[in-house]
């Protein structure tokens, strides 16, 4: 097999030592980190193969095809639901050598890249021509743009800007049989549905991602920043809901609860209150309305300003956060579940899965924040940690903290997925968001693209047995 594809791609572009199928085991998933840690045997792929262009993705796409050879597309690894598992019997197809911008057309306003480039270097090159992608995952230093699309995710300026899938212009990929296929051509369509949705969220199982284009905005004039107090999470979702529906759209709207103010911001605690972050961004004159209409309805709803410093803080230091390695050696396991509901669901969600997490034996936090707002409802951002005494059960511990997340959030209504995507972590409770049929139906999907079923076997979909 290495001599074939050495033949295809180049004896460059293909590895199979150790140190490489090494740091191919896993992309961020604290599972595996955990299982790591321990000193667990984790499996590697046959090799990693790193195409440089298209045309050495559909070369392999269709060798593989031929031998009925899994593959498992890798953008920079930095997915946290386990999307990555391979085996000896597999290829890893890392992208990280396809990293050009191809096109930043100025007066379209639109980006072109090959997939495999880190999402902030994307960036910084539109940014240097007074553009953005508007486009801000905390991961945005160690994400790539095909990985965006793969796990449909979402920024931090989402409010405003929107989601991955309100961004992306036309993509390119290359199907399980070989074939290339590019989807999306204007700046709406009703050709039929919408083909770029068959990448969106597939996480490598129906195609590999190599190009895209994304939609841009240029860089706005002016950014300010607000804070509130607000004395519980319902009255500021309240406050949130008013905000959004009465058509004000600050790119960002985060709220804490008062453990994650007392453990986030320690130098603005309220005692017992959550703080709302606003960050207001755009045309100059837009941003001094939006801020007086913010400042009128928090008053109106009986919100105290907070020093604007804690929004500031936030935004300079956003990104920064723990390894999974410091945490356990700390004796902690610990993660963030992001989820979503309507405004008439979310008061239960927050109660009920703060409630649930509790439960899990050796739970020493059971947070929450939120951080992506729409019309209809807002997402939640929970976080958990567990320190049990004894080091081996800490899996246990992780995994019964998501089980019991996710189903209070399903009970309460909610959707069990938000922007991270589902991997092997959220297959076995797709069916509390799709149903029996929807999860028939992504099945269906899956055999008809890829009958073979050599993309991202196991990902995704749960178990038809």
């Amino acid at each position: 097999m290495l001599e074939q594809l050495v033949e295809l791609v180049g004896a460059e572009q293909v590895t199979d030592d150790a140190e490489t199928l090494a740091a191919h085991r896993f992309d961020r998933w604290c599972l595996k980190h955990w299982q790591d840690w321990r000193g667990e045997a984790l499996s590697t792929a046959a090799c990693v193969v790193r195409p440089r262009h298209t045309e050495d993705v559909q070369a392999v796409v269709r060798y593989a095809a031929s031998n009925a050879i899994p593959i498992i597309p890798w953008g920079l690894g930095s997915g946290v639901c386990g999307g990555i598992e391979p085996t000896n019997a597999q290829i890893l197809m890392d992208m990280s050598a396809m990293h050009q911008v191809l096109e930043i057309d100025e007066e379209n306003l639109l980006l072109t890249v090959e997939a495999g480039i880190n999402g902030l270097i994307a960036e910084e090159a539109v940014a240097a021509v007074g553009l953005t992608i508007g486009h801000w995952p905390q991961s945005i230093g160690i994400s790539s743009v095909g990985g965006w699309i793969s796990t449909r995710a979402s920024g931090q300026f989402s409010t405003a800007y929107g989601n991955i899938e309100d961004i992306v212009y036309s993509l390119e990929m290359v199907l399980p049989s070989g074939e290339r296929v590019t989807l999306g051509k204007a700046p709406r369509a009703a050709a039929g549905p919408d083909l770029r949705h068959l990448a969106l969220g597939a996480e490598g199982t129906h195609g590999i991602v190599t190009h895209v284009t994304l939609s841009l905005r240029r860089q706005p004039e002016s950014r300010r920043f607000s804070a509130w107090y607000a004395p519980d999470m319902a009255s500021g979702f309240r406050a949130q809901r008013e905000i959004v529906q009465q058509e004000w759209r600050p790119p960002v709207m985060r709220q804490y609860d008062a453990s994650e103010v007392a453990r986030l911001f320690p130098d603005h605690v309220r005692e017992d209150h959550c703080l709302i972050l606003l960050v207001h961004e755009g045309p100059g004159s837009r941003v001094d309305a939006e801020m007086h209409a913010v400042e009128s309805i928090m008053a109106d709803l009986g919100l105290d300003p907070a020093d604007s410093a804690s929004a500031e803080g936030w935004m300079s230091h956003r990104n920064n956060v723990p390894e999974w390695r410091d945490l356990l050696e700390q004796g902690l396991i610990a993660d963030t579940i992001e989820v979503s509901g309507t405004w008439s669901q979310i008061d239960a969600i927050y109660s009920d899965v703060v409630s649930a997490l509790k439960t899990v034996p050796d739970c020493v936090n059971a947070s929450a924040h939120s951080s992506h707002v729409y019309r209809s409802g807002i997402n939640l951002y929970f976080t958990f940690a567990c320190m049990p005494g004894d080091a081996s059960v800490m899996g246990d511990r992780y995994l019964e903290s998501w089980d019991r997340a996710l189903t209070a959030t399903a009970q309460a209504g909610g959707g069990i997925a938000h922007h991270h995507g589902s991997g092997r972590l959220r297959r076995d409770y797709l069916h509390h968001d799709l149903g029996a049929a929807g999860i028939d139906l992504l099945r269906t999907l899956k055999q008809a693209i890829d009958p073979q079923g050599i993309l991202n076997p196991g990902n995704l979909l749960p178990s038809s047995e």
